[in-house]
């Protein structure tokens, strides 16, 4: 009888970790979901010592608007968001306080586009290890590669 009990109790006790289990992994897929996901990170050193790299990446919005505040790494002094635009037949460089990051859109960090300015950024092996920030409080890292200037 005490064994049967046992049983029962150690069954209904299984089936609670497995229930809690579930909702776990669920609240985990759906935070992956919300959350802005970053793809295809690479970061072009600068040939010149002393003169900033350049970061690029394809950032994909999650269930909701987002804006991006902040890039970092650890490996960087500081890291800014910029904008390349042709003005008059000119290239202008400036810097950007945030940018959206609509709903389920993807936007592109690409050369002659936005990017992140990376300050006496030095590289790990063949990787930056960035950090980057949105309104939301959502913190996505990434480890870019490094491409040497030319390449």
């Amino acid at each position: 009888m005490v064994s049967k009990l046992i049983g029962r109790l150690a069954c209904a006790l299984a089936l609670l970790l497995l229930a809690a289990a579930a909702v776990s992994g669920a609240m985990a897929d759906a935070a992956t979901a919300t959350a802005p996901q970053v793809t295809g990170a690479w970061v072009q050193l600068s040939p010149v010592a002393g003169r900033p790299a350049a970061g690029y990446f394809t950032l994909r919005g999650g269930a909701v608007d987002d804006r991006l505040v902040a890039v970092t790494s650890p490996r960087a002094s500081r890291a800014e968001l910029h904008t390349s635009a042709m003005a008059n037949g000119m290239m202008h460089m400036g810097s950007m306080a945030s940018v959206a990051v609509p709903a389920h859109q993807a936007v592109a960090f690409a050369p002659g586009g936005s990017h992140v300015m990376l300050y006496d950024a030095k590289p790990a092996g063949t990787t930056l290890p960035l950090v980057l920030t949105f309104v939301s409080g959502a913190a996505v890292r990434i480890d870019a590669e490094t491409r040497a200037a030319g390449r």
